[in-house]
């Protein structure tokens, strides 16, 4: 239980208060906060209220979007949000920063990876100098299109090698990257660099890519496989549980912590 963290969007009907209250109670001692929901809170507050509560955040979701585009295809300045996500990342007291780095524009697939890769590196001294550690999260190639061009770790990799890796690391999650034929060889390469791992099932049959994950055990990843790599890695922080469901979502959200740790219990660690 010292590694697991509650990735809030898994109890989505809470408010950072209900959160970290209900981590607190429950002996989770981490979380995962979303930008939306201490924006709703109020930074300082959310601050207080983790402190308050003993609890440690293990990472701030998201920056990036550099291809310019949300996945409603309206116009965002990724640079410049990613600047205010890193400032609140310090005022939060996590060093991770996870970044979903934005889909293709233009039709340019290349040149999208291009402009990720020029962004990483315009905001990678500003992360370093605050602390920061920038988390490319590689996603699900059925998101490519509106929400990332970087489909594998080799691909998140490949960019945050050109950095030093106390400013620019990937994120390794269970549903976008199991089914790769290589994510063993791909761990390993990203010894040193992984600043995040994340832990999901995938629904079967898969119906939704945004809301077809499952809770650990209810799909066919290997959780306990994925974990030993990325230890073998060098990763010892803490573990995320992440799970986009609608039907966990209307749980209330004691119960969804509860399923969240036994599913942990039982089949990550």
């Amino acid at each position: 239980m010292d590694r697991l963290s509650l990735n809030q969007i898994s109890t989505k009907r809470w408010s950072v208060a209900e959160a970290v209250a209900g981590c607190a109670e429950a002996g989770v001692g981490w979380i995962g906060l979303w930008r939306d929901k201490v924006a709703e809170t109020g930074l300082d507050r959310t601050a207080r209220l983790v402190a308050d509560h003993g609890l440690r955040v293990s990472s701030l979701c998201r920056g990036g979007f550099f291809t310019g585009f949300l996945p409603d295809g309206s116009l965002v300045d990724g640079i410049a949000e990613t600047r205010t996500a890193i400032d609140e990342a310090v005022a939060l007291g996590t060093d991770v920063l996870v970044l979903v780095v934005g889909g293709v524009v233009d039709n340019d697939l290349a040149g999208s990876r291009q402009r990720v890769a020029d962004a990483v590196g315009e905001l990678a001294p500003y992360a370093r100098e605050r602390g920061v550690r920038l988390g490319l999260e590689p996603l699900h190639p059925m998101q490519c299109a509106e929400r990332s061009v970087l489909s594998t770790v080799d691909q998140a990799w490949t960019i945050a090698r050109e950095h030093p890796a106390d400013a620019v690391g990937v994120i390794v999650d269970e549903f976008h990257v199991w089914w790769d034929p290589d994510i063993e060889a791909s761990i390993a390469q990203a010894a040193g660099r992984i600043v995040g791992f994340h832990v999901c099932d995938q629904l079967v049959p898969l119906t939704d890519t945004l809301l077809g994950r499952a809770l650990p055990g209810d799909g066919p990843i290997d959780h306990r496989h994925l974990r030993a790599c990325v230890e073998a890695a060098g990763y010892t922080g803490p573990i995320e549980v992440e799970v986009f469901n609608a039907e966990l979502w209307a749980r209330p959200g004691a119960d969804a912590l509860a399923a969240v740790v036994n599913a942990y219990r039982n089949h990550v660690v």
